[in-house]
C-alpha cells in the first residue's frame, strides 16, 4: 500500500443521531473509491464497518469502527460511530485522533435528539466539524428545515456548500463553491456536471457570496483581498473555509444521498482538498509541557486509543501516529510502565479485514496485535523521548448495578471476562465493594447494560444477574452516653477478666477536648470509610494497665466497622475511657478487647443513633420547556435543587440527591424528556437519613 505523509492523510470521524446513515455513507466511500465492488447494507448486514454479531443483529452500531479510503491522491481513514449516547466512550476516544468531523444529518428529521447530545460532546473538543444533510432524495426530506435546525444547534457560522434541487424528476445538487450542478442518474453514482440553470443562477450567487464572506472572514489576508476585488476565488474561498473550520467558527453543508450514491464524491474531494490534517491542527501539549509534533522526522510517539478482543486475533491495539514513524519490529517504550514493546506487525483495518503494511508515519491510524503490556490510553514512544499523550478524558458512568454469575462456578470467569469488557470500553467500570460484598458495575446507560450482558452471554459464555446495588449507609451519634462493661469468664486454670468505663459523644471538626476529665493521651484515627474516631485516654491510678489500651480501641474500631444500628460503618464518635477494673492474673489483651468492644455497642446503641446516606451531586440538562417534569421527578426523589444555569435552549439543573433515590433514574429521565436529557452525578458528601426511612432499614 502507497505510504502517505502528514499532509495527504485526513483522519474523519462520521457522527449523528441513530439511523442518520453514517455507517452506509462509510459504505459508499469505500465503493466509490473502488475499495469494496459492491456495497454491503445495515438490513442485509454486510457493510464493512458494523461487523459484530451485535451489531447484525440489533441493525445498529455498538463499536466505533475505523476503516480507510484513498481518493486522488489522499488517505482517508474513516471512524464510524454510533449514534447512541449510551455508547459515548467510543465517541470520547475518536474525539482524541480525529482530526475532523462529518456530523451526518437526516433530512427527515432534521437536528434529533441523539444530534443535540453528541454535538454538545464533539463542541466540547472544538474539531473541526462539517454537516451533512443525508437522504436529499427521500419523499420525506426536507432539506430547508434540516438546514435550519442545524443553524439553531450550532450558531449562525454555518453557511451552505450545497442544496439540492429536483429537475424533471433526476436528483441535483447544486454547489455554491464550484458554481456547477450535479444531476444524478436513479442509480446515483457519477453525475453530469452541468451549468447551473437560469433560474438558480441569482439564488446560487447569492449564497456564493454568503460563502465568500463567511471564508474571508477568517483571515486578515483574505479580508482585505475580497475588500480589493470584492470577490475570492475557489482556491482562496477552500483556504479561508479551512481556516474558519480549525477555528471552530464555520460549519459548511453538504447534501448526499449515500443510500443511492449521490455527492458522496464530491464530499471526498471536500475532506481532500479542505478539511484539516493532522499537521494543520494547533500543535498538541503532552503531560510533561512538550509539544508533539505530527512530523516523520521527530521522534516516534503512538497513542493507543482503542482495545478490542477478537476470538481468532487476540487483542488487537488501534493507535494514532502522533510523530515519527512506526515500521514492523520496531520497539517502543511504554510510557505509563517503561516495558519495552515489540510492534511485529502493522495493520490498516477496515472492520474485521486487515492490510499488511510496512509503516506508517505521522498523523495515520493503523492497528498492531498481541501487544503485552499495553493498554487504552497509552503511550508507545522512542526509548529516551520524553513524551506521553494527555489520556482520552471519558464521561463520568450513569447507572450503577450489582453484577453476580447466575453460576457460582462461574464467578472467576465472570470477573475475567469484566475485566476485558472494562478494557475494550474503559467507559465500564468494575470494582468489588468490600464493605457491601458485592461486585459493582458502572456504565452509561441502560442500553448499554444489556450490551454488556449481551456480550457476556454471546463471547463468554456466561449468564449474569444484575441486582440493584446495597447502599452504603454510615452510622453515627447524636448525644452523649456513659456505660460500662465487665468481661468475666471462668473455666478453670487462668481465666479471662477486663472491666471498661467509657463515655461516647458525636465527634466533629473544630469541637473543644473534653471536660470533666484527666486525659493522659488522645488517639486521632481517620477511618478508612471516611470521618474519625477520637479515643481518650482518662485512665487514674492505673485501673487499667496502659498495655490493655490498645486492645480496648481495637475492641471499638472493630464494633465501627460492623454498627450496632444496621451493620453500615460507624463514623464521627469520640470515646472517654475514664474508669475500669483488672485482675493480676487473669486480665489479658482479649478480654479487654472484648468488653471495650461490648462497652461501646451499648454506648452507641443509647447514644440516639443515626444513619447517614450517601448524597450525590446532580447535574441535569434538559430542553427549557420539560423543565417542570423533571423538577417533579427530582422532588420526588428527596432532591435539594441549589439552582439553575441557561445554555441556550436548555437549562441545567443542580441538585443534591440520596444515592438511594438515583436508582434507574436514566431510564426515567430518557422517559420525561424523549431522549433529550443528560446527566452527570458524583458523590458529595452523607446527612442524616429522614426518620421514616431509617425505621425502614432498622427493620431490614
Amino acid at each position: 500500500m502507497k505510504i502517505y505523509d502528514d499532509k495527504h492523510i485526513k483522519n474523519v470521524a462520521f457522527v449523528g443521531a441513530h439511523k442518520s446513515g453514517k455507517t452506509t455513507l462509510a459504505e459508499t466511500m469505500l465503493f466509490e473509491a473502488g475499495l469494496v465492488s459492491r456495497r454491503g447494507s445495515v438490513e442485509n448486514k454486510n457493510t464493512v464497518s458494523d461487523y459484530h454479531a451485535i451489531e447484525h443483529e440489533r441493525e445498529t452500531s455498538v463499536f466505533a469502527t475505523p476503516l480507510h479510503t484513498e481518493w486522488r491522491n489522499y488517505k482517508i481513514n474513516i471512524i464510524d460511530t454510533p449514534g447512541l449516547d449510551d455508547y459515548i466512550g467510543e465517541i470520547a476516544s475518536t474525539m482524541h485522533v480525529t482530526d475532523s468531523v462529518v456530523m451526518v444529518i437526516n433530512a427527515q428529521y432534521g437536528v434529533e435528539v441523539g444530534t443535540e447530545i453528541i454535538w454538545d460532546y464533539v463542541d466540547r473538543f472544538s474539531r473541526p466539524t462539517l454537516f451533512v444533510i443525508n437522504q436529499i432524495d427521500h419523499p420525506s426530506a426536507d432539506f430547508d428545515e434540516s438546514y435550519k435546525s442545524i443553524i439553531e444547534l450550532v450558531g449562525k457560522n454555518v453557511v451552505k456548500v450545497q442544496y439540492p434541487l429536483v429537475i424533471d424528476g433526476a436528483q441535483c445538487i447544486i454547489d455554491v463553491l464550484k458554481m456547477k450542478m450535479y444531476k444524478f442518474g436513479p442509480q446515483g453514482g457519477k453525475p453530469e456536471k452541468l451549468e447551473i440553470p437560469a433560474n438558480q443562477k441569482d439564488h446560487a450567487a447569492e449564497l456564493q457570496n454568503e460563502l465568500i464572506e463567511k471564508a474571508a472572514e477568517n483571515d486578515e489576508n483574505l479580508m482585505e483581498l475580497y475588500f480589493d476585488k470584492g470577490t475570492l476565488n475557489e482556491d482562496e474561498m477552500r483556504e479561508g473555509i479551512k481556516k474558519g473550520m480549525l477555528n471552530h467558527e464555520l460549519f459548511p453543508v453538504f447534501c448526499i444521498s449515500a443510500l443511492n450514491d449521490m455527492g458522496t464524491g464530491r464530499l471526498m474531494g471536500f475532506i481532500d482538498n479542505v478539511a484539516p490534517s493532522a499537521a494543520d491542527l494547533k500543535t498538541e501539549q503532552s503531560i510533561e509541557g512538550k509539544p508533539i509534533e505530527c512530523k516523520v522526522n521527530a521522534p516516534t510517539v503512538l497513542f493507543v486509543f482503542k482495545t478490542v478482543f477478537e476470538p481468532n486475533l487476540g487483542q488487537i491495539s488501534f493507535f494514532k501516529v502522533k510523530s515519527g514513524e512506526i515500521k514492523q519490529n520496531d520497539k517502543l517504550e511504554n510510557s505509563r510502565n517503561s516495558e519495552i514493546e515489540i510492534v511485529n506487525q502493522l495493520y490498516i483495518m477496515d472492520g474485521k479485514n486487515r492490510e499488511l503494511v510496512e509503516k506508517l508515519s505521522a498523523g495515520d491510524i493503523g492497528a498492531t496485535l498481541k501487544l503485552k503490556f499495553t493498554e487504552t490510553n497509552d503511550t508507545l514512544r522512542t526509548k529516551g523521548c520524553d513524551i506521553t499523550v494527555k489520556p482520552i478524558d471519558y464521561p463520568e458512568t450513569r447507572i450503577t448495578k450489582a453484577v453476580r454469575a447466575s453460576d457460582k462456578n462461574d464467578d472467576e470467569k465472570l470477573n475475567e471476562a469484566l475485566k476485558k469488557i472494562h478494557s475494550q470500553d474503559p467507559t465500564v467500570i468494575v470494582k468489588y465493594s468490600s464493605e457491601l460484598k458485592q461486585l459493582i458495575l458502572s456504565c452509561q446507560g441502560e442500553l448499554h447494560l444489556a450490551t454488556i450482558d449481551w456480550i457476556l452471554q454471546n463471547t463468554y459464555g456466561i449468564k449474569a444477574v444484575f441486582e440493584q446495588p446495597k447502599i452504603a449507609y454510615r452510622e453515627t451519634i447524636q448525644r452523649s452516653a456513659t456505660t460500662s462493661y465487665k468481661h468475666k469468664k471462668q473455666s478453670g486454670g487462668s481465666g479471662q477478666f477486663g472491666e471498661v468505663h467509657i463515655k461516647i459523644e458525636p465527634w466533629f471538626e473544630g469541637m473543644l477536648e473534653p471536660e470533666g476529665f484527666n486525659i493522659r493521651g488522645k488517639e486521632e484515627i481517620s477511618l478508612d470509610w471516611g470521618g474519625k474516631l477520637i479515643f481518650y485516654n482518662c485512665i487514674v491510678g492505673g485501673v487499667i494497665d496502659a498495655r490493655y489500651l490498645p486492645s480496648v480501641l481495637k475492641g471499638i474500631l472493630e464494633v465501627m466497622e460492623e454498627g450496632p444500628l444496621t451493620g453500615s460503618y460507624a463514623r464521627d464518635v469520640r470515646v472517654m475511657l475514664f474508669d475500669g477494673k483488672m485482675h493480676a492474673v487473669d486480665s489479658n489483651d482479649i478480654s479487654f478487647k472484648i468488653a471495650g468492644a461490648h462497652a461501646f455497642k451499648e454506648a452507641f446503641l443509647n447514644a440516639k443513633p443515626k444513619l447517614l446516606e450517601p448524597i450525590n451531586e446532580l447535574s441535569v440538562k434538559v430542553p427549557e420547556e420539560l423543565m417542570g417534569n423533571v423538577m417533579t421527578d427530582l422532588q420526588s426523589r428527596r432532591s435539594i435543587i441549589l439552582g439553575m444555569d441557561s445554555e441556550g435552549k436548555y437549562q441545567t439543573i443542580r441538585a443534591k440527591t440520596p444515592l438511594a433515590e438515583m436508582y434507574k433514574y436514566s431510564t426515567t429521565l430518557r422517559s420525561i424528556t424523549q431522549g433529550r436529557g443528560s446527566f452527570s452525578t458524583k458523590f458529595s458528601n452523607f446527612e442524616l437519613v429522614p426518620t421514616n426511612v431509617q425505621e425502614i432499614l432498622v427493620k431490614k
